[in-house]
């Protein structure tokens, strides 16, 4: 019998956009079982917490449709190959949006084959619909009044909502 073929798919994910959808349910083609895994990355400053990401991340994916394996959604804080090993992965997906992110993904990839030459990385390019969206677009365009319901799901708004209002309630 042929071993269970187990991605791990990275990031932040503060927020989950639908770029992020998009890419989990092309990667869900591809692999039996993805880990989506919720990085501390608490040198990126995130406005939700860890606890906060990794439940809004497990509602969207609840949600999501055309889930081709089964998608289970983890924290972790520590090396991503650390990581990938303790879920017995062969592969670590990244979705790449523009040129800008190859140079540091193309670097990233390297130094994670010198650390696990068995555990190979796998590109997946973002549509034309989601090349421009990123997180930090998001909360940037959001707190500052603009519309981001066509790159979020209406759940990840409400959140948007809740903890910008916390920040403005606070000041």
């Amino acid at each position: 019998m042929s071993k269970e073929r187990i991605g791990i798919y990275p990031g932040t994910f503060d927020p989950i956009t639908k770029g992020h959808l998009h890419i989990i349910r092309r990667a869900s083609k591809l692999v039996d079982k993805l880990v989506i895994g919720v990085a501390g990355n608490a040198g990126k400053t995130p406005i939700f917490n860890l606890e906060e990401r990794v439940e809004m991340v497990k509602t969207d994916i609840a949600n999501l449709h055309d889930k081709y394996c089964e998608i289970k959604v983890v924290a972790f804080d520590n090396l991503l190959i650390d990581f990938a090993k303790a879920h017995d992965a062969q592969f670590i997906i990244r979705g790449l949006r523009a040129v800008s992110d190859f140079e540091y993904e193309f670097q990233m990839t390297g130094m994670n084959a010198k650390l696990a030459p068995d555990i190979e990385t796998i590109f997946l390019m973002a549509s034309d619909s989601w090349q421009f969206v990123s997180s930090s677009f998001v909360k940037e365009i959001y707190r500052l009044g603009g519309d981001m319901k066509e790159v979020v799901t209406p759940h990840v708004l409400e959140l948007l909502a809740e903890k910008y209002q916390k920040k403005i309630n606070n000041i």
